[in-house]
């Protein structure tokens, strides 16, 4: 069974487009929208015939990540996609990422064919360097280690959820990468063109910036 999981937080503004879009792309994939905010997203994505899992105030991207992709393989999910729901990551690539025959496929700007769109100059460098900067911290050699955009096979998924994750922002995308590539993972890059947000507010600050240089040398010694 396939799922998409998408957390939001004051995503009104898009969740229609998005559910519509993906409606279109996968008719045969679940959606479960994880949302912290009160702006009535939960309800317009209920709505349109998304699953919807309610939390009390916002909690951070990583703990929705951890939440709703756990209650996928809770209600059966064998193959699951994880995205934004502001439309930075495109619905005509989640076909692809299911397709991908991969343990883990991760949505990529920095192969040949992906990149960005619309995406200031002092965010394109930010990003650039995270991934640059965990691959050398941590040894990888995936060139996209911050994003959000990936497909999960269940097994492999049960595995790196089974112990608690350490990050709380943006760094939980590099640790659950560095756990499927420690467990031996099947690990594939596919070209994705990231698009800036149109509606809302980016969710993105110094301080979680900082947090992920912080978290990642540390995990290099985690085991």
């Amino acid at each position: 069974m396939k799922y998409v999981v998408t957390p939001t937080y004051n995503e009104k503004d898009n969740i229609r487009r998005l559910l519509t879009r993906l409606a279109e792309e996968v008719p045969d994939a679940r959606v479960l929208v994880v949302d912290d905010g009160d702006d009535g997203t939960a309800e317009e994505a209920e709505e349109l015939g998304a699953e919807v899992l309610r939390r009390p105030g916002k909690q951070g991207l990583a703990s929705a990540y951890v939440q709703g992709l756990s209650e996928a393989l809770e209600r059966g999910a064998t193959s699951i996609v994880q995205m934004d729901a502001d439309l930075s990551h495109d619905p005509a690539d989640v076909p692809r990422l299911f397709a991908c025959s991969a343990d883990l496929a991760l949505g990529s700007r920095y192969v040949p064919g992906g990149g960005t769109r619309n995406w200031p100059l002092q965010r394109q460098l930010l990003s650039r360097f995270g991934s640059l900067y965990s691959r050398l911290c941590l040894g990888l050699p995936y060139r996209d280690l911050t994003g959000g955009f990936k497909r999960w096979q269940a097994p492999l998924l049960r595995r790196v959820l089974a112990h608690p994750i350490e990050s709380g922002g943006y760094a939980f995308q590099v640790e659950m990468t560095l756990r499927a590539h420690r467990f031996g993972a099947s690990i594939e890059e596919l070209p994705i063109v990231f698009t800036e947000r149109q509606e809302g507010v980016s969710k993105m600050s110094r301080d979680i910036a900082i947090e992920a240089a912080l978290l990642v040398p540390r995990l290099r010694f985690r085991r």
